[in-house]
């Protein structure tokens, strides 16, 4: 068997290794068909062997790519997939990807544009520095989806110019965070630091600021890691391993700084965390890593985390508090397997919650590369449609790249759990 999913192993980017594997890997999934509907590398995969009178060593290196280019790393896998580590078949689809992609890159085999996509949306701290700063004028520019800079972005950054991006904001969160007025908190509980990768820093400083404040309420104490950059996940998932491992480094020596303190971090976007808690390890594959990874939390996991340990959270709703809401339960969450902690904080307020567990097609930044568009929008419109079903006037989701597709969808502002809760408390948003 030629299994190999370590980064670290000298035949990780050895293409004839990697070629043997997704031979093994394709066969087994062709005979198990449990993920037929997941996404559509399965159906592909399917129709490929199945010409091939089921035979997947038949397979050309080209059928194999086709497979690979559908894998957005959603990682549902990890939550149905019976076959996954430590099953003795050792199945593991999402990194059998990312190692094809690895491959791929490290071979110069990519179409040109696509690296130049790969440059443009792997830079987010580059370019959220530089558009939060002119936000009014860059959230213009991007927002016209038929405007010359959108066609630019599509034709020579491989951008889709169909896709609705998330904005800019004016103020950073991080900015925010340095130049507030800090309250004193009585009886504190725990001492959290605030993990806001480029998401909340640069495009939803409102869901860091209802965070901060949620947890300050309940008697956390926060603070920011110093010298942390973007989680480092779109050069992971192009495939640009070298890149990863060097942001991942940087990123583990500040937050080991942060759990030298005994603070826990705290991470409010569903993907980043992910990376801290499963790929940090792996890719960086240090002890400090390991210790990082054990620390890091998801910010509604650890605040149901603080109810259930630590005598509850509050409950002195004197704010707005909604009847009923449709959760998004985002996959990478779900992957994380700590349940839909979200879900379960909105619930302590009496709020009836439904829950809608589709992907919104984005993942990263498959979503909005031009190629994918198509297969995208299918996923985001039949989550818009699942959403609508339900019927609710207020949609909540945890992860801002499914809540803009959400948005873009259904024309209605999807809330994250926290900013529901912080209304709930009273707290005005800023």
């Amino acid at each position: 068997m030629t299994t190999t999913y370590d980064p670290h192993s000298p035949d990780y980017l050895v293409e004839s290794d990697l070629r043997e594997e997704l031979t093994r890997v394709f066969d087994l999934c062709h005979g198990c068909r449990m993920c037929l509907h997941y996404c559509g590398s399965f159906p592909l995969l399917f129709d490929a062997v199945d010409a091939h009178d089921g035979d997947a060593t038949k397979l050309s290196t080209s059928e194999q790519d086709k497979v690979v280019d559908e894998c957005f790393q959603c990682k549902i896998c990890y939550v149905k997939c019976p076959y996954i580590p430590p099953h003795e078949w050792n199945l593991d689809f999402p990194r059998l990807m990312m190692r094809a992609n690895a491959v791929r890159t490290k071979n110069g085999k990519k179409p040109p544009i696509e690296y130049i996509t790969d440059q443009v949306m792997s830079r987010t701290d580059l370019v959220g520095i530089v558009s939060s700063a002119i936000s009014p004028i860059a959230n213009k520019l991007i927002g016209d989806n038929s405007g010359p800079v959108r066609k630019s972005m599509e034709r020579f950054a491989g951008v889709s110019s169909m896709r609705l991006l998330p904005p800019y904001a004016k103020v950073r969160f991080t900015r925010w965070f340095k130049t507030r007025i800090r309250p004193f908190i009585e009886n504190r509980r725990a001492r959290v630091s605030v993990y806001p990768t480029c998401f909340i820093d640069y495009m939803a400083p409102e869901v860091g600021k209802d965070l901060v404040n949620v947890y300050e309420h309940n008697g956390i104490e926060c603070s920011l890691p110093a010298g942390v950059k973007c989680c480092g996940a779109p050069w992971l998932h192009a495939g640009n391993i070298d890149e990863f491992k060097k942001v991942a480094t940087r990123n583990v020596a500040a937050l080991t700084t942060v759990i030298a303190e005994d603070r826990d971090i705290v991470v409010a976007q569903p993907t980043c965390a992910y990376v801290v808690k499963k790929d940090y390890p792996i890719y960086v594959g240090s002890d400090d890593a390991k210790k990082v990874s054990a620390r890091t939390f998801d910010a509604s996991e650890y605040l149901f985390m603080i109810h259930r340990k630590k005598g509850g959270l509050k409950t002195d709703f004197v704010g707005e508090v909604p009847s009923e809401v449709t959760y998004h339960s985002a996959c990478h969450l779900q992957a994380q397997n700590v349940g839909v902690k979200g879900r379960d904080l909105l619930k302590l307020m009496g709020v009836k919650v439904n829950l809608v567990a589709k992907c919104s097609g984005i993942d990263g930044t498959w979503g909005y590369r031009k190629e994918n568009y198509d297969s995208s929008k299918k996923m985001s419109k039949a989550l818009g449609n699942a959403l609508k079903k339900t019927g609710s006037q207020v949609y909540v989701g945890d992860c801002h790249l499914a809540n803009t597709a959400i948005y873009e969808e259904t024309l209605q502002r999807v809330e994250h759990p926290l900013s529901i809760l912080a209304r709930g408390y009273g707290i005005p948003k800023e």
